[in-house]
């Protein structure tokens, strides 16, 4: 017995294999403690001499290599056969460790599972009811007859003599009519019917072939069934299997298991192992569309599902769906669309409630690949669980990928594998909550942006392209801020809509890109922050007509502005250095001074006027600052008052002659003259 202490798994102890005429090494996944513990067979012979075993004492098993290749089609069995014994003695006093203990629990599982292995082969009574009689009839008694049960269900010596006649079928409930049994059993047509096997050495390819090309509705009951080639499903044909039980199994990864070449096919409830890809849909004899995935398990396949455009744009893969399946293990990528010819690309096509669980395997690819895809291919509450060391990613969208959508999403990985890749040239990719458990990128953009995430992504969550939205209500407002110091000419950027801009290496000219559709609506503001005295200008890229029909220039620390496109120009929405509009006025009596501009250019040339400033503490005036100037050379005054009040400094003012000047400026209760001329 090892030395070691082996962690006995729930392993039947056999395996079998069908020899290729090549293959040389066999593994075994069961542990065993010795050499002399497996038995090797081919055909069911035992074999003592002519090959080696090794992994003794490893608790995953091993493998054993012949010295030269069994022939093609012969059976390699497996097996660890134990001498139920006891093989170890604790003595009084003596040494009592760990080691010994557990080596002796793991022979008493190993023989214990040896026996249940054993039972498993037997009949038995169910445990529903009381045991009867479990001897056989003597030998004088059943010879050349049939075992049969009498009235209280025991065994008992039938006669072999003649036939039984065929019962008839009559189905319980109002109505029912009563068939023959074999009118009942053509009802559901098996594998079987057409002589497979099942018992994963005698190839079934030819069987399953025979009977999808006999009938529409086949039935896999459970089984293993070995199979040497690709197994067809053409148009309006159903395979559905009894659970995992049922289990289709390649021989070699070196053909497809299943291809779907036409429409509305439905494979239901059963697995497939091995393969270069599981399962294939594309549209060679017809359309490729509204075929049915459902319970499948795909296990160890190069590639679990592949859905391909093919050659032929009127026979398109598209409204395909597939629902709670498991790929696990596959060497390349679990789920992958793609185009191999001049088809068009798959599109619409629905997966729901998918698993893809690398398992440790060295998966080469991603859990879901759309290399080829438009048109809304969906993926719900599907789940990419990956080996971070050899994969791609979990979930790779490609450069010809379109309108993908992945909805409540699961990721996991490590060694920095990245949760979702997006590829220069996928577009409109939509990510709704993803749930990114890998160390990688939770989404690793090389779209520039082409895609919308809500609840997803790290450190925004939410991203949203080109929107229009009705009513908003934001609680905070946060703007995409790009600092800029390089002097020079720089082209602006629309993704970010805040500049901060230092020019204290130099003047810095800021492109924006021509004010066309693309950019209706744009806007942009641009702030200095430095305080020298390079001036930053702002102008439209050639061939367009300026802001407001020129440049902008931010001299001053702190000097901004904010421009906005309707889609033709340019406009300035605010700027802190605006020109002034001063207003020009004629005439002579009472002028109001109303707070709309600045400056006020006045002509009392007709005769005296009074220029009426609003009350200090009015809404328009309460820290204005306005200018008032007289721009005649006659002798009528223009006097400077306040409605209500006294007038700057507690007095009216007078503008006497030509180009005098007074700026006042209101703190709210009183006006102050700041500067006259």
């Amino acid at each position: 017995m090892t030395t070691e202490h082996i962690k006995m798994p729930d392993v039947t102890p056999i395996v079998r294999y069908v020899a290729n005429g090549a293959q040389t090494i066999f593994s075994y996944p069961f542990p065993i403690f010795a050499d002399g513990d497996l038995v090797v067979e081919i055909d069911g012979a035992p074999q003592v001499s002519g090959f080696t075993i090794a992994g003794a004492g490893e608790t995953a098993g091993g493998t054993v290599t012949f010295d030269n290749a069994p022939a093609n089609g012969a059976i390699i069995g497996l097996i660890r056969d134990l001498p139920l014994e006891r093989v170890t003695d604790f003595l009084q006093g003596g040494h009592f460790s760990a080691t010994a203990i557990n080596n002796e629990l793991d022979y008493l599982i190993a023989s214990i599972q040896q026996v249940n292995r054993a039972n498993e082969l037997m009949l038995k009574y169910s445990d529903a009811e009381e045991p009867g009689n479990v001897e056989l009839p003597m030998k004088t008694l059943r010879a050349n007859k049939v075992l049969g049960f009498d009235g209280n269900g025991n065994p008992t010596a039938v006669s072999a003599e003649g036939t039984m006649a065929s019962p008839n079928f009559t189905a319980s409930g109002t109505g029912a009519i009563t068939r023959t049994s074999s009118d009942k059993f053509s009802d559901y047509i098996s594998v079987k019917d057409f002589g497979a096997v099942g018992d994963g050495l005698v190839d079934d390819t030819v069987a399953l072939q025979n009977a999808l090309a006999a009938h529409d509705h086949v039935f896999l009951p459970a089984g293993t069934y070995l199979i040497t080639s690709t197994v067809s499903v053409a148009a309006n044909k159903s395979l559905i299997g009894n659970g995992q039980k049922s289990i289709i199994k390649c021989q070699t990864d070196l053909f497809h298991a299943i291809e779907i070449p036409a429409n509305n096919v439905v494979l239901h409830n059963f697995r497939i192992e091995g393969g270069l890809i599981g399962i294939k849909l594309f549209g060679s004899s017809a359309e490729c569309s509204q075929n049915s995935v459902i319970d499948i398990q795909i296990i160890g396949a190069e590639t679990g599902i592949l859905l391909d455009g093919y050659t032929d744009t009127n026979k398109p893969c598209y409204w395909n769906n597939f629902a709670r399946i498991l790929i696990e293990q596959p060497l390349t990528n679990g789920i992958h669309l793609t185009k191999s010819g001049a088809g068009d690309t798959p599109n619409a096509n629905r997966f729901h409630m998918c698993r893809v669980y690398s398992k440790g395997a060295a998966t080469t690819g991603s859990g879901i690949y759309v290399e080829y895809g438009a048109l809304n291919n969906s993926f719900i509450d599907c789940e990419c669980d990956m080996n971070g060391a050899t994969a791609t990613a979990c979930v790779k969208v490609g450069a010809n990928a379109s309108e993908t959508f992945f909805i409540n999403l699961l990721t996991e990985g490590g060694s920095g594998l990245d949760n979702v890749v997006l590829d220069s040239g996928s577009t409109d990719t939509v990510l709704t909550n993803l749930s990114a458990m890998s160390d990688g990128g939770a989404i690793a953009d090389s779209s520039g942006g082409e895609y919308h995430a809500l609840n997803a992504g790290y450190p925004d969550k939410n991203t949203l392209r080109k929107t229009t939205v009705t009513d908003l209500k934001a609680n905070l407002m946060r703007y995409a801020t790009l600092y800029i110091d390089t002097a020079g000419t720089t082209v602006l950027d629309l993704a970010q809509s805040m500049h901060i801009v230092n020019a204290t290496n130099g003047a810095i000219t800021l492109e924006l890109p021509m004010a066309d559709s693309d950019n209706n609506g744009a806007e942009v503001t641009v702030k200095k922050s430095d305080s020298t005295d390079n001036v930053i200008t702002l102008q439209e890229e050639a061939g367009g007509s300026g802001i407001d029909g020129g440049t902008v220039q931010l001299g001053g620390e702190d000097d901004y502005v904010t421009v906005i496109s309707n889609g033709a120009e340019w406009f300035v929405k605010s700027f802190n250095r605006m020109p002034s509009h001063p207003r020009y006025y004629d005439g002579t009596g009472t002028y109001d001074i109303d707070m709309s501009v600045d400056i006020y250019l006045l002509s009392s040339y007709s005769g005296a006027m009074t220029a009426r400033l609003p009350p200090a503490n009015a809404a328009e005036a309460n820290g204005r600052t306005v200018t008032i100037k007289k721009t005649d050379s006659s002798a009528n005054a223009i006097t400077v008052t306040e409605q209500g009040g006294n007038g700057p400094d507690q007095s009216s003012y007078s503008l006497s002659a030509q180009y005098d000047a007074v700026t006042c400026v209101s703190n709210g209760a009183q006006w102050y003259i700041l500067a006259t001329v």
